[in-house]
C-alpha cells in the first residue's frame, strides 16, 4: 500500500486523496496543492484498489483520480467510490481525452473532468468546487460529453423550482449558492438536487448539468461556468 503522511487535521481544510500510478505525479500534485492552505492532503494510492481502501480509511471530501492504472482503472474506481462515500466527490485527472474515458468517469458518478496540462491554481480552484458540489469539466470534455452522453427520453417531468435549481446547477452554483440566489434553505436544495436526479434518471451532478444543457437550458460555453469563490470550505451537513 502506498500512500503519504497524513497531514494535521484541520476542520478548515479540503481533504484530498490523490490516486495516480507515477510516484512522480503524485509528489507533483502533493507539492503544489499544500502550497494552498486551504488544502490537505491526506493520502495517496497507486491503484483502484488501493483508492477505494483508502477512500473508506480516510474519508476525503476529494479524490484526485487518474484513470489509467493498473489492477483496477480510475473509472471502476470511481464507481465505488460514489456508491459507497457519496459524500466524496471524485475529480479525473488524466492525460486521456478519448471519448470512452470521458464518459466512462462521468457515468460513474465524476463531478469533475481535468486534463493533467492544466494549471496549477486552476486545479486547486476546481479541488474547491467539486467539494463544494460544483460541476468542473475542461471545454473539450464537455464538448464531447455533449456528442456522447443521451438525455433520458422520456425523463419526467420537473418542477418550476426544480427547473430553477438545474439551471443554476448546471452553471456551477453550490448548493449554499443556489439556496442564496432562490431564498430557500440549503436542505431545501439537497432535495430538490435528489428529486432532479431521480426524475432524470441519472447519477451525479454531472450527468444533470450536461442533461441541462443538451435540451438549451443553459448555453454549453456557460456549463459550470461560476467562478469557484466563496468553496473554501467544505459545505455544512445541511447544505448550506
Amino acid at each position: 500500500m502506498t500512500y503519504g503522511r497524513l497531514v494535521a487535521w484541520d476542520a478548515m481544510a479540503i481533504r484530498i486523496l490523490i490516486a495516480d500510478d507515477h510516484d512522480v505525479v503524485r509528489q507533483g500534485l502533493r507539492t503544489f496543492l499544500e502550497i494552498d492552505p486551504e488544502l490537505e492532503v491526506v493520502g495517496e494510492a497507486a491503484d483502484g484498489h488501493q483508492a477505494v481502501r483508502l477512500a473508506h480509511r480516510l474519508r476525503p471530501d476529494v479524490v484526485l483520480m487518474d484513470l489509467l492504472m493498473p489492477e483496477m482503472d480510475g473509472i471502476a474506481a470511481t464507481q465505488l467510490i460514489r456508491q459507497e462515500l457519496p459524500d466524496t466527490e471524485v475529480v479525473a485527472l488524466t492525460s486521456v481525452l478519448e471519448d470512452a474515458s470521458v464518459v466512462g468517469a462521468v457515468r460513474a458518478g465524476a463531478i469533475g473532468y481535468l486534463l493533467k496540462d492544466t494549471h496549477a491554481q486552476e486545479l486547486r480552484q476546481a479541488i474547491k468546487a467539486a467539494a463544494a458540489g460544483q460541476v468542473q469539466l475542461s471545454p473539450r470534455a464537455a464538448a464531447r460529453l455533449m456528442r456522447e452522453v443521451v438525455a433520458p427520453e422520456r425523463a419526467e417531468a420537473l418542477s418550476e423550482r426544480e427547473v430553477d435549481v438545474l439551471r443554476l446547477l448546471a452553471r456551477g452554483r453550490a448548493n449554499k449558492e443556489i439556496a442564496r440566489e432562490l431564498s430557500i434553505a440549503g436542505k431545501t436544495v439537497k432535495t430538490h438536487v435528489s428529486n432532479i436526479l431521480g426524475k432524470l434518471g441519472v447519477q451525479s451532478r454531472t450527468q444533470a448539468a450536461l442533461y441541462a444543457a443538451r435540451i438549451g437550458l443553459v448555453p454549453l460555453d456557460q456549463l459550470g461556468a461560476a467562478e469557484p469563490a466563496d468553496v473554501g470550505r467544505r459545505p455544512s451537513a445541511n447544505g448550506s
